[in-house]
């Protein structure tokens, strides 16, 4: 009973317990349901929050990317003062005559002159200017190192710069650059001569302790680096008119001219009647600005010989001038010949002394135009909305043109240095160091440096940003490569450049690592230039990464694309990399594999050959059917804009209407075997005059293309479409000398064709040099007259070691 009792009132209890734990819990419900839905919103926030943050992360990591450094130890070890054999030179290609150290706030000197009847801005001579119209000028002989001898012809004068180094002391020796001006007609007329010197103040303020100051008749100075240094001009022949001088304040090295001609006031002077003299500056006399800007003006009378003297004070060797000047150019000259002599041996072959004469030229030219530049491009990518600074750093560098294009191009520099490595490995290998610690993290280099308001200033806006996914060829890499073969015994484990070659190879490796990742294709082996664009207005939207600018591609840019020149660069790229690897005795077989891979010609053809044609080509969705055609204008009495228009519609096939350069590059780099069929298709394809024969050279694009020699847009003349350039004819040369010197079926052909090919080029080159006083950026396929910019320093110096036969 008690049991049952008990058992009675515990289901009431139970029940009770469960009304009561019932209502229990839905009044605990209604208060936990807001507490769980603010609980799980913040979660959600707190998840979005984080998802927001790690994106930002990812992001503001990706935008960095492009301006951080590569993380490796700098290639150059040695620079300014440690290096006192280049420390001074005429490192602004861009003026017609400059003088500076490889310091980044280094003070700069140079020439300025003019006809006293001209004395009007337009006719003031200082930046090398195509629009100067001068019959020529260049450098004569120039070793890069420690002298030069230049020749400037300006109607009624002509004028003669040379300068030599004087080694020494501890901040970079004295240097002697001189002047001599003749007349080249019957009494031509007073003549102004300008020596000045300037400081770079566009990367911040000279510091405190950097002055410049005209003290009796010189310029006098001093910086942290130099200590105090005096440049005297010494008359050394001729009478000097009149002398004036200024102290100034320049708003930048860009504006010199400028400022100078702001200077000028005009005055009467008792023999010679109405001359332009330099006066105070109002900037420093009345606003307090500091001088960083020093003028010495003599206006002279021809002939007269200026000796312009630096000297530091610390270095008791006396410096040149005068009478032991002229000596000291003589026997740097005849030391200049021999060493041209036993490196080229051009006399040797039995060429006659004016065409020798051309050749050093050549050389000197580009030695000559060796630039330091300091300074910080814009760059851009993909995760930046505008462009941004790099990092400051200097370029040691070669230049294409004086006066077109004085300052660093990527795959412009590796064709340099196939011509001043045989003379120098040492500046070759320091110039190619200064372009490696270029390298930002990802493993790009900007294919085009300008660094500095001297160079920013000839840049026109739309070229000054650099993109992350713009390549060049990277020929730099085979250049190197080919030194390495040449001159084994510079980089064993003892030589003098193991070191720099050695520091490099991390550099070199993600640089070549760069081009297997972001320019491969989407079929496996092929490969596509990046930065084609569809403006609608180009007839055939250029490939400017590949360097042949406008060559015809395919007519309707496209993610399926295969560019036959780029898959045949990374063959060469690979083969390099091998080379420099084994050398430094470092793992080189995944380097192997691609060289292999991408050498496999079944591969090759199956993305490349068209057996309709017999031809190599690119692939992408092309049709011919395209051409310019000009708008109707909306406003009266104005023309309309041309652009393209497309009569027929595209289609994915190779592009086998554009026979030229890049259909020979299986050729070119060699990754065809001699005993190849394809080989001998191009062979017997390549001599046709109604292709790319010529009797100058191998024209850009076949006579029989669609696109030869067509405009690609209103304001664009065709560049690679037909004209002659020594670049490719160069590897023209060098592929069919390897061609005809291998085991094969087709060797006394490619030999045929490669003395043939070699006349033409070298008869023209030096034919049209004599005529016109220059070497061109290219030549006519028509009659082979020079074009493009002048003088070219660059690509075209290939001439001597075409001449020499040395590829």
């Amino acid at each position: 009973m008690v049991r049952h009792r008990k058992g009675g009132k515990e289901p009431h209890k139970s029940s009770n317990n469960e009304t009561s734990s019932s209502s229990g819990s839905s009044d605990i419900s209604v208060e936990k349901k807001p507490f769980k839905i603010l609980s799980l919103w913040k979660t959600l926030v707190g998840f979005i929050c984080l998802v927001v943050a790690i994106y930002g992360g990812v992001v503001g990591y990706l935008e960095t990317r492009v301006n951080t450094p590569f993380d490796d130890v700098k290639v150059v070890q040695k620079s300014g003062l440690e290096v006192p054999d280049r420390y001074w030179g005429t490192y602004r290609p861009g003026v017609y005559l400059g003088m500076k150290s490889r310091e980044p706030w280094s003070p700069v000197f140079g020439l300025m002159w003019y006809e006293l009847a001209a004395a009007a801005q337009k006719g003031i001579r200082h930046w090398c200017d195509q629009g100067d119209n001068l019959p020529t000028y260049g450098w004569l002989r120039h070793d890069g190192v420690t002298f030069g001898e230049q020749l400037i012809s300006d109607p009624p004068h002509q004028i003669v710069t040379s300068f030599v180094k004087t080694p020494g002391g501890a901040h970079g020796g004295h240097w002697t650059a001189r002047i001599n001006v003749t007349a080249t007609a019957r009494s031509p007329g007073p003549f102004a001569l300008v020596w000045y010197g300037a400081l770079d103040e566009s990367l911040g303020p000279a510091a405190p302790h950097s002055r410049l100051w005209i003290e009796g008749g010189d310029i006098l100075g001093h910086t942290s680096n130099l200590r105090n240094f005096r440049l005297n001009l010494v008359p050394h022949k001729g009478k000097i008119l009149h002398k004036s001088f200024s102290e100034a304040h320049a708003e930048g090295l860009h504006l010199l001219k400028e400022k100078f001609y702001g200077l000028l006031r005009g005055d009467k002077h008792s023999k010679i009647g109405n001359i332009a003299v330099l006066s105070e500056d109002d900037d420093v006399i009345v606003k307090n600005k500091d001088a960083n800007f020093v003028l010495i003006q003599l206006i002279v009378e021809a002939p007269f010989v200026l000796d312009v003297v630096y000297t530091t004070e610390e270095l008791p060797t006396p410096p040149l001038k005068g009478d032991e000047f002229t000596k000291s150019l003589e026997e740097k000259k005849k030391s200049f010949d021999n060493e041209f002599e036993k490196k080229f041996k051009l006399q040797e072959k039995g060429y006659r002394k004016e065409d020798v004469d051309v050749a050093k030229a050549a050389l000197s030219n580009m030695l000559g135009g060796i630039g330091y530049f300091y300074g910080a491009g814009r760059v851009q990518s993909q995760y930046t909305k505008e462009s941004v600074p790099y990092w400051r750093a200097p370029l040691y560098t070669a230049v294409p043109s004086r006066s077109f294009f004085p300052r660093g191009f990527l795959w412009d520099e590796g064709f340099h240095g196939l011509l001043i490595g045989r003379w120098s490995p040492d500046i070759e290998l320091d110039i190619a160091a200064h372009w490696l610690d270029l390298i930002n993290v990802e493993g790009w280099i900007a294919r085009e440096q300008i660094l500095g308001v001297e160079a920013l200033a000839r840049v026109p806006k739309e070229f000054v940003v650099q993109n992350n996914a713009a390549a060049n060829p990277p020929i730099l890499l085979i250049t190197l490569a080919r030194l390495v073969q040449l001159r084994p015994e510079l980089f064993k484990p003892q030589g003098r450049l193991r070191g720099t070659l050695d520091r490099m190879f991390s550099r070199l490796q993600a640089w070549y690592q760069w081009f297997q990742t972001t320019q491969k294709g989407e079929e496996a082996t092929s490969y596509r230039w990046r930065g084609r664009e569809d403006d609608g207005l180009q007839l055939n939207p250029k490939t400017l990464t590949s360097g042949l600018d406008d060559y015809p591609r395919a007519s309707h840019p496209s993610d399926i694309e295969r560019h036959v020149d780029l898959r045949c660069w990374m063959y060469a790229a690979a083969d390099a990399m091998v080379t420099i690897a084994d050398v430094l005795q470092r793992d080189v077989s995944k380097f192997e594999t691609t060289r292999d891979q991408l050498g496999d010609e079944d591969l090759l053809n199956e993305l490349h050959w068209s057996t309709r044609t017999q031809t190599y080509a690119d692939y992408g969705l092309h049709t011919d059917g395209v051409r310019l055609v000009r708008q109707q204008s909306k406003k009266p009495n104005e023309n309309g804009k041309m652009v393209r228009v497309v009569t027929t519609a595209p289609q994915p096939m190779l592009v086998t209407s554009a026979f030229g350069y890049i259909s020979l590059f299986p050729m070119l780099l060699k990754v065809l075997k001699s005993d190849s069929e394809k080989l001998e298709r191009i062979l017997d394809s390549l001599d046709k005059p109604d292709l790319l024969w010529s009797p100058y050279g191998l024209r850009s694009l076949s006579k029989s293309s669609p696109l030869y020699m067509k405009r690609n847009t209103e304001h664009d003349p065709p560049y690679w479409r037909g004209q002659i350039w020594m670049n490719i004819n160069y590897l023209a040369l060098s592929s069919l000398k390897y061609y005809a010197t291998v085991p094969g079926p087709y060797k006394a052909k490619a030999g045929q064709l490669h003395d043939r090919l070699r006349e033409n080029v070298v008869r023209n080159i030096i034919s049209e040099y004599r005529r016109t006083g220059y070497l061109w950026e290219q030549y006519s396929g028509e009659d082979g007259k020079g074009s493009g910019c002048r003088p070219f320093s660059g690509w075209t110096g290939l001439l001597v070691l075409i001449m020499a036969e040395q590829y």
